[in-house]
């Protein structure tokens, strides 16, 4: 019998970290990762980054977004219906929920939109040019002017 270790869990719970140390040790904390309400983390391109939420059934005065110490903090739940409703089947969870990602150093929040049931948040890293590699010349041709020093 052939197990296999999925590593998804890992890329859940970080945004803008392309770090694997980091990841691998928010996976070892002793909270589970939470799966309500369902998301996706989605890259764009090098810099750019898009969590969207399923929040079918929530409207935007239902739902939070919060960032605070690097953390990003997206919670909602149904406010109580006036009417009283007896559900003979009910399929889409309408409980509260929050759900919280550690954002990498950079990462800007650029908006967030609620679309047909998802919850969609823009991020982008914005790298400050002193933060940037730099990438240094070399010199050709002459050699560096030495003089020998004597010690008296």
């Amino acid at each position: 019998m052939a197990t296999s270790l999925s590593l998804a869990p890992l890329f859940r719970q970080s945004v803008g970290f392309d770090r694997f140390n980091d990841l691998f040790e928010s996976s070892l904390r002793s909270e589970a990762p939470n799966t309500y309400p369902p998301h996706n983390i989605e890259k764009h391109g090098d810099d750019q980054y898009r969590i969207v939420v399923a929040a079918a059934g929530l409207a935007q005065e239902d739902l939070d977004i919060q960032v605070e110490r690097g953390v990003l903090t997206v919670s909602g739940g149904k406010r109580e219906n006036e009417k009283e409703v007896t559900y003979l089947h009910q399929g889409i969870a309408q409980r509260a929920f929050r759900l919280s990602f550690r954002l990498a150093d950079h990462i800007e929040i650029q908006g967030a939109s609620l679309t047909n049931g998802l919850l969609s948040i823009d991020l982008l890293r914005v790298i400050p040019e002193e933060a940037k590699p730099k990438r240094i010349t070399i010199g050709g041709g002459s050699k560096p002017d030495l003089r020998q020093v004597s010690l008296q």
